[in-house]
């Protein structure tokens, strides 16, 4: 990790083509910057985290799982035909 100590209307770049600009620093709050390609995805830490376990709880339930749920709420489900890759 570079650690770099920056002040309000200083900034810095990341490669050729992102550059990251401190705005304002108000006690322990920092305002920053950021400019980057739009393809560039730009995520705070804990966003990204909070969409790394929705998608983690989001995989697809093996069919034998469904099935014995079913069975414990006595439901009666069509067959299921596994996803396609597509899917």
């Amino acid at each position: 990790m570079l650690v770099i100590r920056r002040r309000a209307g200083e900034g810095f770049l990341i490669g050729d083509s992102i550059e990251v600009d401190i705005l304002e620093v108000d006690g322990n709050q920092v305002k920053i910057g950021i400019r980057a390609p739009r393809e560039t995805a730009i995520l705070r830490r804990e966003i990204a985290a909070t969409r790394d376990t929705n998608l983690d709880s989001a995989q697809v339930v093996e069919i034998n799982v469904l099935e014995q749920a079913s069975k414990r709420l006595r439901l009666t489900l069509p067959p299921l035909t596994p996803p396609t890759p597509e899917d």
